[in-house]
């Protein structure tokens, strides 16, 4: 898709991903009772989306900032509208104001990528993270004896987590001269080593999530596959780690 139509395309399909995604949040975050609403979230995340690219594509702050200040005041105000004081009204608000950002965000920064930089550079993130994942997962199955982070996520082992990373880094350093303009082998395998890390980082804190309210996948929005976030939690936080240093140190 991301070759075939145009590039503003990306940016519809991320918003979608990350109105879904926030959606799926605000389940979770009912399963706590610090309900938000699904509609609100969603749509301000699919708003944050929107506004990454603009504002970045016309390198000015402007159109970020002001949906950003419109967020605040429309979630604080949904909040205050439903609740009398109590301890969960806390939650509440912290969930209205963290999950359109946690998922609006970094997918904006992927559509800003695909803008910028061109499907091949967005195919090349993308490649990064399914090999890593790919990497681990066989390697985990393979050679895995340690647990990596045994409260959060008891299936992941340091073994599989350093498959992923050697291999990913690898085919990351090998393939990124095809992709990114003026990036040498070293320079990218030192980039697809710090996105795998922030990969693997994300994918944990979103089995923190899934764990601390019970469920072990984010929606059955994909049978078989979970939930959306299920499918982008490690692009989450791998995605921002490409967005900056295209824009800093191409």
């Amino acid at each position: 898709m991301i070759w075939i139509l145009p590039p503003w395309a990306t940016a519809v399909a991320a918003a979608v991903a990350a109105a879904t995604g926030a959606g799926e949040l605000a389940a979770m975050a009912a399963r706590l009772s610090a309900r938000v609403p699904a509609a609100l979230v969603g749509a301000a995340a699919a708003l944050v989306v929107g506004a990454v690219v603009v504002s970045t594509g016309a390198r000015s702050g402007d159109a970020l900032i002001v949906v950003l200040l419109a967020f605040v005041l429309a979630a604080c105000s949904v909040v205050l509208a439903g609740a009398s004081p109590a301890p969960i009204v806390a939650a509440r608000a912290a969930a209205a104001l963290a999950i359109p950002l946690y998922v609006g965000l970094p997918l904006g920064a992927i559509g800003v990528i695909q803008l910028e930089a061109g499907a091949a550079a967005t195919t090349w993130l993308l490649l990064v993270i399914a090999v890593s994942d790919s990497a681990q997962y066989y390697s985990g199955r393979a050679f895995g004896r340690r647990k990596l982070a045994p409260a959060v996520s008891p299936s992941k082992t340091v073994e599989g987590a350093v498959g992923g990373i050697v291999v990913a880094t690898i085919v990351g350093a090998v393939t990124a001269p095809y992709a990114v303009a003026g990036i040498g082998i070293a320079r990218a395998g030192v980039l697809a080593l710090v996105m795998v890390l922030a990969g693997i980082v994300g994918d944990l804190f979103e089995s923190l999530i899934k764990r601390s309210v019970g469920v072990k996948d984010s929606s059955a929005l994909l049978p078989g596959h979970g939930g959306v976030l299920d499918r982008i939690d490690s692009h989450l936080f791998a995605a921002p780690v490409f967005f900056v240093f295209l824009r800093y140190f191409v």
